[in-house]
């Protein structure tokens, strides 16, 4: 079966392209590698993705899209009617990907609305061993969806893209990977949007530095440090200076294909933080998007 083998960025549109620019590339640690057709794009230090976060100027903060790497044009193609056979709104057969990298790749709408590219054969830039104390992104790690109907969503990822079940807790939040890693995709109940983007980072002392980095620089915490349970990944989360969530995680644990068995968590009230400290600063709470992405059924700009 053709399947996506990594997540490899997140499109966001913000009203203040300044502000979040000089975040990522700044602030946050990524690097600025181009800028093309008013789309300003950012590679992490410890990624051979030519980038993971691709920028531009909207009125509204919404989320453009969500790339997937695949293996060969034969996979793309392969996902591509498999989206179609689906029931999937399509935005772009099969052919020349846009953007600096290059390479072969096809888009089409899930079924709450997001526009999703399945891409391969793009550039691959250098990339270097971090330091387990460099508190800089070794690369995107992991997507958290929000859904009005959890078990539709995971199985058209399932069915489609090739996703596979790690763990569930309860029955309120699932956990999907594409590779060794635990979990590429996480999907929670609300409306359809996104909760928030993960970079991983080398150490437990990297997510530690790197926190107070944002401290220093006037980005606040909203929860952690910590530990989650499923994934076994510690945590730090924050929100840009447009408002999108996003997370310092590390030794988010490895999956065993042959061997793994999907696990369900009972839904306790400290199954999302092992530690209890995520808790400790009065008001700090896991972040949650009560509103549907601006950017949903949008052809990306």
């Amino acid at each position: 079966m053709a399947r996506v083998t990594d997540l490899q960025y997140v499109g966001l549109a913000v009203p203040d392209l300044a502000a979040e620019r000089a975040f990522f590339g700044g602030t946050w640690g990524l690097v600025e590698v181009g800028e093309q057709d008013g789309k300003i794009y950012f590679a992490a230090e410890g990624s051979p993705h030519a980038f993971v976060i691709r920028l531009r100027q909207d009125e509204e903060r919404k989320t453009d899209l969500i790339g997937f790497s695949a293996e060969s044009r034969a996979d793309v193609d392969a996902i591509f009617d498999r989206a179609k056979a689906a029931g999937a709104k399509t935005i772009a057969a099969p052919g020349a990907a846009e953007g600096p990298a290059g390479g072969y790749a096809c888009r089409f709408f899930d079924p709450e609305g997001r526009a999703i590219e399945v891409i391969c054969e793009g550039s691959r830039r250098p990339y270097r061993t971090l330091d387990k104390h460099e508190a800089l992104p070794l690369g995107i790690s992991h997507v958290v969806l929000h859904s009005p109907d959890i078990r539709a969503l995971q199985a058209f990822y399932e069915n489609v893209l090739g996703f596979r079940l790690s763990d569930w807790i309860g029955e309120f939040m699932v956990f999907l990977r594409c590779n060794a890693a635990h979990h590429r995709l996480a999907i929670l109940p609300g409306p359809p949007t996104l909760n928030h983007i993960a970079f991983d980072v080398s150490s437990i002392d990297a997510m530690m530095r790197g926190l107070a980095r944002m401290h220093e620089t006037g980005i606040t915490l909203t929860w952690g440090p910590g530990r989650h349970t499923a994934g076994n990944n510690t945590f730090s989360y924050f929100l840009t200076p447009n408002g999108n969530a996003v997370e310092y995680t590390s030794d988010l644990e490895e999956v065993d294909e042959a061997t793994w068995v999907p696990r369900t968590y009972a839904a306790t009230p400290d199954i999302t933080d092992q530690w209890g400290t995520g808790r400790i600063i009065p008001g700090n709470v896991p972040h949650a998007e009560m509103q549907p992405d601006k950017g949903l059924w949008q052809v990306p700009a």
